[in-house]
């Protein structure tokens, strides 16, 4: 049996090592048995009054912070996008979450980070990804952010996992840009795994961001839930072409 000073001094950080693993952050956290997801006790996000992208709030921010370090946004921040326009190496915010914390503080809220859950992926990249989502629930929260848990899931296996942590009876909000509910090849792989979101989650509003122009967002409706769309970039760019 190991001493509990070798414990001490094995768990003790050294000089200059970095928190990639964002434990300080996690502080008082609780998880989820089994699969060890962090909880988001709490549903404290609204209905957004709009949704702006992570990179349009950088740029954004670049220009307003030097006139008011104190500015407010009443929107929610979004990364629905490619990953690496903010889950990068150098600059993403799993390595740097003070930073998106900071630019969170001048928005009404934030809608959890859209880590992608492809099907290709292996599980353990999948569940670090879901974890991920879960881990930011907590870190803004804990920072006083409001936050709407955004549900990514993948193939059906990840059903086991990838609906933990997230408040049962709340809002939550799916992105259906690149989710291939487009496609008639993948669209019940998507509708299979959000009507197991409702059934496990039972949310009384769901968040869209892309289009709802499809009937499964009619039949969720007619069970009651508020299904609430907000144009994406490409769906704007298309209605702002249509109107030439």
């Amino acid at each position: 049996m190991l001493s509990n000073d070798f414990n001490n001094n094995y768990n003790k950080p050294r000089m200059g090592s970095k928190d990639i693993w964002n434990a300080q952050l996690l502080a008082g956290a609780t998880y989820t048995e089994g699969s060890d997801m962090p909880i988001c006790y709490r549903c404290n996000g609204t209905i957004p009054n709009g949704l702006d992208g992570y990179d349009d709030a950088l740029s954004l921010d670049k220009r307003l912070v030097r006139k008011d370090p104190n500015y407010h946004v009443d929107s929610y921040i979004h990364t629905y996008m490619d990953d690496q326009k903010f889950d990068g190496n150098r600059s993403g915010i799993w390595y740097y979450p003070e930073k998106f914390i900071k630019l969170a503080r001048h928005y009404s809220g934030v809608i959890s980070p859209d880590f992608s859950t492809y099907a290709d992926f292996p599980d353990s990249l999948k569940r670090w990804n879901i974890y991920r989502m879960r881990a930011f629930d907590y870190i803004l929260q804990k920072n006083g952010i409001r936050v709407i848990p955004n549900v990514r899931w993948g193939t059906s296996e990840t059903w086991e996992y990838c609906f933990d942590g997230i408040p049962i009876n709340g809002i939550i909000a799916i992105g259906v840009v690149a989710s291939g509910i487009n496609k008639v090849s993948n669209r019940k792989y998507f509708i299979d795994g959000l009507y197991k979101a409702i059934e496990v989650l039972k949310p009384h509003t769901i968040i869209i961001y892309g289009s709802d122009n499809y009937d499964v967002f009619d039949r969720i409706r007619e069970q009651g839930i508020k299904v609430v769309a907000f144009p994406s970039k490409t769906n704007l760019a298309f209605m702002k072409e249509g109107n030439r």
